[in-house]
């Protein structure tokens, strides 16, 4: 039972499950079985040499996870507490996740809009609709850092996502099967040292998985693009609809969509939850987002429709 409602069958779904039998579908690819694939694939390079050639004429180095990337790249820039960094987003949401703000608090002041002391730029390309106007932020002859956690498979219109910045940020959760990782990508001016050691264990384990999935992008995202309509199509009979525009190049992290303004979003967030959806509110609108990556199947999006239409019909 969940939220004290009773158990119910529908056309083959279980909703308000017991917690003990709740499935888990995340925002990433990652599944329990990918802890055992994983040590069982073989050591290659292919995704160095992969790496390399789509970071030419820059450096790259894995992390940790994205926020050590976003960590390397302020303290890179020497930035001290009278120093302000202003953040840019896809949207222009004044919502920024706290993974963002807490690392920039540790070293500086940020905010919202240009200040007298701002002395570099952090780019969102956020869920996989990369900042649409990136060329245009060079006018303020200020460093720029890009986070693209959500947003490895997407490009600009222009094709320059990573190519304006001094920085770029990924999250590897974010696109393939692994519980941590990230790349930063960075200007040779820089000089950064990552947790993820030349040659150590973890270095070896992230390229295996790279290597092994590297040949399947292109596949990712049509499936990605797949799942995204077909959410589409199914939620439009709830009232909601996509909160991006997509564009030629977007490929979505999330399936974010608007919801019907008497739904309660904080009450809908926990019922997803209970059944087992990795989702969250898009804070500051009335837009909420749930998985869509490519290891997702028919049913899987069927769940996701059965689950949130039976909390939306309800109210």
């Amino acid at each position: 039972m969940t939220n004290g409602q009773p158990l119910e069958y529908r056309d083959g779904f279980v909703l308000n499950p017991d917690p003990f039998y709740s499935p888990s579908f995340r925002i990433s690819p990652f599944q329990t079985a990918d802890i055992a694939d994983n040590l069982q694939l073989p050591r290659s390079v292919l995704a160095m040499d992969h790496l390399d050639c789509c970071f030419q004429g820059r450096h790259w180095r894995f992390t940790e996870c994205g926020k050590e990337g976003i960590a390397l790249a302020l303290e890179a820039l020497k930035l001290g507490p009278s120093d302000c960094v202003t953040i840019f987003t896809t949207t222009g949401n004044l919502y920024v996740s706290g993974c963002v703000t807490r690392e920039i608090e540790k070293v500086c002041q940020w905010s919202r809009e240009m200040r007298k002391n701002t002395a570099a730029l952090f780019v969102i390309h956020e869920f996989g609709y990369p900042y649409r106007n990136l060329a245009d932020l060079r006018r303020f002859g200020l460093p720029i850092i890009e986070d693209a956690c959500h947003s490895f498979l997407a490009d600009t219109e222009a094709g320059d996502m990573g190519r304006v910045g001094d920085f770029i940020v990924f999250s590897l959760p974010k696109v393939f099967p692994l519980q941590m990782g990230g790349i930063l990508s960075y200007q040779p001016s820089y000089e950064i040292k990552t947790r993820v050691q030349r040659g150590s264990g973890l270095e070896e384990y992230l390229a295996s998985v790279l290597s092994q999935y590297i040949p399947t992008l292109d596949a990712a995202r049509v499936q990605r693009l797949k799942n995204y309509h077909q959410l589409v199509d199914s939620f439009a009979a709830l009232g909601c609809a996509p909160r991006f525009e997509l564009l030629s190049n977007d490929v979505p992290g999330v399936f974010m969509f608007t919801v019907p303004e008497q739904i309660d979003l904080s009450a809908m967030k926990e019922y997803g939850w209970c059944h087992g959806i990795e989702c969250s509110v898009f804070y500051g609108e009335r837009a909420f987002f749930i998985p869509v990556h490519q290891r997702l199947r028919q049913a899987d999006l069927d769940y996701f429709y059965a689950v949130f239409s039976s909390f939306i019909l309800r109210h």
